[in-house]
């Protein structure tokens, strides 16, 4: 082809501005920098010693350890839960620390709370209630929730100074606890169990009409804040919305419960033989060799007769679990158990499930096998799994999230019977929540300051386990899926880069925008291979570590060798949207006569194109220069006239030789930069795509032009044909451009207005 190009470039009229020389004009006023691909270095925080600019932990990253070792027991009559930990601060910092910083998230629901009072309240829409929930409302008067701290004690059983404010407690050290110190104190608690139906939270227990409960129990301790060189002291308060910043450390934990109740939690079980039975260890060790089907450890028959007894007698289980950065558990009488083993690139993971009778046969179905599914994706995509189990417990409203342990909903009808949507349900939260033991229980940042770090990437990531468990699955987190989100008036929209608790549209924002982000970087914009390889870089490089957004950021660029900066700074930073449209077709074919429009440009460069006749070719424009003849390349005379001299390939390209040439401009009203996907339909039915990165936009941010040489006639352009870039209005995705829909002009309307 490299004879036929050279020929059609050597037009004459290649363009009038190599000639023309414009008067000088007046300078305008300078400006900044405001390309859509301009660096994030003026976003980003400074390199340094502790987290490199590659994205890396430093070679002076440090982070804390704590510890704790507690005795907890659960007052099944009362709901009330008594505890008394030890707890062991090790400052690995190079600072000294005049104080510690502990979370009293159960407070949050006290009776002072102040979160409450920040809710907007009114009456103009509410005429009438029912009357639970106007007593609810309007006459209860708020429960003994929060904590009661009995006592802070230094380890030789002294008393320890401390100062509460709402959701957070200050210990104030005897003296500054130094570099590579290790200070050691108490907590002794307790607090009201809510009820988590009626009371809403992110744990508690819900009661059953026979007086049964199921508990789900989390934040029921005293817990440390973390202290790093981002954030110093991360002590902001818990308003109910913005979840945890926790450190790592060793837990050892006894848990008292009624002695006819099934338990389990996060580590792992170290008195099997006090707390089991003979037959439910035999089966147990059944399931720990069972990789296709889950093993009832408890049947349902046996978890039926369980729930009509009251035993007055407890049971204290026992867990021992290491380098995690939290705990959490969960106890009934109730509970149906099974599990099976789980191959994680030949290290044996159980996959372990509680519920219920109310769950099945819904949960019996798939709750385990789902666990076990997510276990072996999130791995493939990020490391190894590197905790003993994972638990689904089953609970009525939740879904949240703790290390080796989740709680999730998912409710079949009384009859058993349930819906497609209900099971969709119960399958998209348990593999959300199980993925979670990665984001952030395992790569863990901060979640009271950047929602998306841990909810936006497991999103991403359940997308691809829901797909494989299914690939039918309807995920809800795909680029398709975000649009209406953007679409809407923009004071209603924040950036993802926003703290959490002042976000509107809270769910968009931090799940389901992050992730069809990071799907759209990995099928669009870098290929699964690169994004892959870059994306668990990452994964391996802060696991049991601290990442902030800069790391995640940084080490995508630095482990793929891509420049995505303008893919950050538009689709994190901003509430910018894709709308990208055909604005033009201009068809052309080649001529050995010239076309009127270089008839012009000749006079205007005093040329007599007599004088190349036979040598030159020319682009006419269908529209403008109908009565010029059309020739294939291979009739022109200047190009027989070379054929000697051509090889026989060059003789075999020349024979396929365009026909057409089609000038597409392309149109972006919106403010973010993409690449460009086109599908080309031919007059015979056949299709063509085409993909332009989104520098192509470098130089124009409103338009741009490619040419399409084909051999067959176009009888249709779409551009975005699977809807891969989150485009807001489709309308100006086609040529011939379609006909706008009734709410195609609602939907221009609305983005304008």
């Amino acid at each position: 082809m490299k004879k036929i190009a050279s020929f059609v470039l050597s037009v004459f009229f290649i363009s009038a501005s190599v000639f023309a020389q414009d008067a000088p004009k007046k300078p305008q006023k300078g400006h900044t920098d405001q390309s859509k691909f301009r660096q994030l270095k003026d976003v980003l925080p400074t390199p340094s010693n502790r987290r490199t600019a590659s994205g890396a932990p430093g070679y002076e990253y440090s982070q804390q350890k704590v510890d704790y070792v507690m005795d907890i027991r659960l007052d099944e009559k009362t709901n009330r839960i008594y505890g008394n930990e030890a707890i062991t601060y090790k400052n690995n910092s190079k600072d000294y620390l005049e104080y510690l910083w502990v979370q009293l998230d159960q407070n949050m629901r006290a009776p002072d709370s102040k979160t409450p009072l920040t809710r907007s309240e009114n009456l103009g829409n509410t005429s009438f209630n029912g009357p639970i929930t106007f007593t609810r409302t309007n006459l209860q008067k708020p429960k003994d929730f929060g904590f009661n701290i009995e006592a802070v004690k230094n380890e030789d059983g002294s008393d320890l100074s401390h100062m509460i404010n709402r959701t957070m407690m200050k210990i104030n050290l005897p003296q500054p606890l130094a570099p590579g110190g290790v200070f050691k104190f108490s907590i002794k608690w307790n607090y009201l169990v809510n009820n988590s139906v009626t009371d809403g939270g992110r744990s508690g227990f819900e009661s059953f009409p026979d007086g049964n409960k199921n508990y789900t129990i989390a934040q029921f301790f005293p817990r440390l804040c973390v202290y790093n060189n981002v954030e110093g002291w991360q002590n902001m308060q818990f308003w109910g919305r913005s979840e945890w910043a926790l450190e790592f450390g060793d837990y050892d934990v006894k848990i008292t419960v009624p002695a006819d109740h099934i338990l389990d939690a996060t580590g792992d079980l170290q008195n099997e033989k006090k707390v089991l039975t003979r037959q439910q260890r035999k089966r147990f060790e059944q399931a720990r060799k069972s990789f296709k089907d889950p093993v009832f450890i408890v049947t349902q028959e046996e978890a039926v007769e369980a729930e009509k007894g009251r035993s007055d007698k407890s049971k204290t289980w026992h867990f021992v679990a290491k380098n995690v950065r939290d705990f959490a558990w969960a106890s009934s009488r109730k509970y149906i158990w099974d599990a099976m083993a789980v191959d994680i690139n030949g290290k044996t993971v159980m996959a372990v499930s509680l519920y219920p009778k109310e769950g099945n046969p819904l949960w019996e179905e798939h709750s385990t096998r789902v666990v076990a599914n997510t276990l072996e994706e999130y791995s493939k995509l990020t490391f190894d799994y590197p905790y003993s189990k994972a638990i689904s417990v089953h609970a009525d409203r939740q879904g949240m999230e703790y290390p080796m342990i989740c709680f999730n909903y998912g409710r079949p009808n009384p009859d058993g019977t349930y819906s497609e949507r209900t099971k969709r349900g119960m399958i998209g939260v348990i593999t959300h929540e199980v993925g979670h033991n990665f984001f952030p229980m395992i790569v863990n940042s901060d979640e009271r300051q950047w929602t998306w770090m841990d909810e936006g990437i497991n999103s991403f990531v359940e997308i691809l386990a829901e797909l494989d468990y299914d690939p039918n699955f309807f995920t809800g987190n795909l680029p398709k899926d975000i649009v209406r989100y953007m679409s809407i008036d923009q004071k209603n929209l924040s950036p993802i880069m926003s703290q959490g608790d002042y976000v509107k549209n809270f769910g968009p924002n931090a799940y389901t925008k992050p992730a069809a982000g990071l799907y759209m970087l990995r099928q669009t914009i870098m290929g699964p291979e690169l994004f892959d390889e870059a994306f668990r870089t990452y994964s391996r490089r802060w696991m049991f570590k601290h990442p902030t957004p800069a790391d995640f950021f940084r080490t995508m660029e630095d482990a793929s060798a891509m420049d995505l900066d303008w893919f950050w700074r538009g689709w994190f930073y901003t509430t910018d949207y894709t709308d990208i449209g055909v604005k033009g077709v201009k068809k052309y074919y080649l001529t050995d006569k010239p076309t009127e429009k270089a008839k012009e440009q000749a006079k205007r460069f005093n040329l007599d194109l007599k004088e190349y006749e036979g040598k030159l070719v020319y682009f006419a424009e269908e529209q403008e220069d109908l009565k010029v003849e059309r020739k294939k390349a291979m009739d022109f005379d200047v190009i027989k006239n070379h054929l000697a001299k051509m090889t026989d390939e060059e003789k075999a390209a020349l024979k396929k030789a365009p026909n057409f040439f089609y000038e597409v401009t392309f149109e972006k009203p919106g403010g973010l930069v993409m690449p460009i996907i086109v599908e080309l339909e031919y007059a015979d039915g056949t299709k063509e795509r085409h993909k332009f990165p989104a520098q192509i936009w470098r130089y124009n941010d409103k338009e741009v032009s490619r040419v399409f040489r084909t051999a067959k006639e176009i009888k249709k352009i779409v551009v975005d044909p699977d809807l891969e870039t989150a485009d807001i209005d489709t309308s100006n995705n086609s040529w011939p451009k379609k006909e706008d829909s009734k709410f195609d002009k609602f939907k221009k309307e609305k983005i304008k207005g």
